[in-house]
């Protein structure tokens, strides 16, 4: 089983919620489609922490395996998708 870390970067539950939603439903999508792959999804909360990945704290951001790919709102489904399926072709 292959694991792609996804982290969620926000300091209020209010920003992230879009975030979690949107990914959710892509993950249950992605993981159908690529059953060897799962998804460690993490949230990282501290104003600190966020601040060593972008300077945006005031929105939301998105991580897949590392590489900062959604800064400063809510991506949608269909993006995600192309970013873990991306993930994929690259791997």
């Amino acid at each position: 089983m292959k694991t792609i870390p996804v982290t969620i970067l926000g300091y209020k539950q209010s920003q992230r919620y879009p975030i979690w939603r949107a990914l959710t439903q892509a993950q249950t999508v992605f993981e159908k489609e690529h059953m060897e792959y799962r998804l460690a999804v993490q949230e990282v909360t501290s104003t600190e922490e966020i601040l060593h990945f972008t300077p945006v704290i005031a929105f939301p951001s998105l991580m897949i395996a590392g590489k900062l790919v959604c800064v400063g709102r809510s991506p949608a489904k269909h993006e995600i998708l192309a970013w873990l399926e991306s993930e994929v072709r690259h791997a």
